[in-house]
């Protein structure tokens, strides 16, 4: 990709890549304190202000990297603190913390869907062009972290929900894994087995939402 037009991309992915890397964290935190845990609370994460929750490597420079090396659109923000201890059922109430993230990037994937359809609706209009695009991406971007998320693995979100909804003793197992999650996956990024995993889901959601809004 040339320069300018690296610039150009980030000045219209900045906004869909940061609001849904770090709403998907700032939704568990609302759950969590929902069912009883306040440590995402007290350190003041349930918040809507990106700069609490950016972390420099993942918001900001593996998003880079990818749109201008053109693989697969991912990143990830600070983990929100989650005591599942501090939950009213930890083993029950994980499952509703840890589907928070991927379904606030499906409200989000719908949002830029429909304003794709807006952007549809005024052909020749000056912004209709980049808010297009920037609806692509913040479709894309979303869709990629609803797959990555669910991907049975701790300590990404689908791990949690396995764990959550697993017999004990096999949970008990599968949460062992959460120290090496992240290097396995990183592993994993660096060869096509993440994208062979990943891209069935990510064809499917994005084949949805094209149906859902006609695009």
């Amino acid at each position: 990709m040339q320069f300018d037009q690296l610039i150009q991309t980030i000045a219209i992915a900045a906004l869909p890549i940061v609001f849904a890397i770090t709403l998907h964290e700032a939704a568990h935190g609302y759950v969590a304190r929902y069912f009883g845990d306040m440590t995402a609370y007290q350190q003041g994460r349930i918040s809507l202000n990106p700069m609490r929750h950016i972390d420099p490597v993942g918001t900001i420079l593996l998003p880079l990297l990818t749109l201008w090396l053109g693989g697969i659109l991912f990143g990830w923000a600070k983990p929100v603190p989650v005591n599942f201890g501090a939950l009213r059922r930890p083993k029950q109430d994980m499952l509703w913390v840890a589907l928070a993230g991927p379904a606030a990037n499906l409200f989000m994937a719908l949002c830029w869907g429909l304003l794709a359809k807006l952007a549809w609706s005024f052909p020749g209009n000056y912004f209709a062009e980049p808010m297009l695009e920037m609806a692509r991406i913040g479709i894309k971007i979303n869709v990629v972290l609803i797959a990555l998320n669910l991907l049975p693995l701790p300590p990404l979100d689908g791990g949690r929900i396995a764990v959550s909804m697993l017999p004990h003793r096999q949970a008990y197992k599968l949460a062992m894994l959460e120290p090496y999650g992240m290097f396995i996956l990183i592993f994993m990024a660096f060869t096509p087995l993440l994208g062979w995993i990943l891209m069935p889901l990510i064809v499917g959601l994005m084949r949805l939402i094209s149906f859902i809004f006609g695009l």
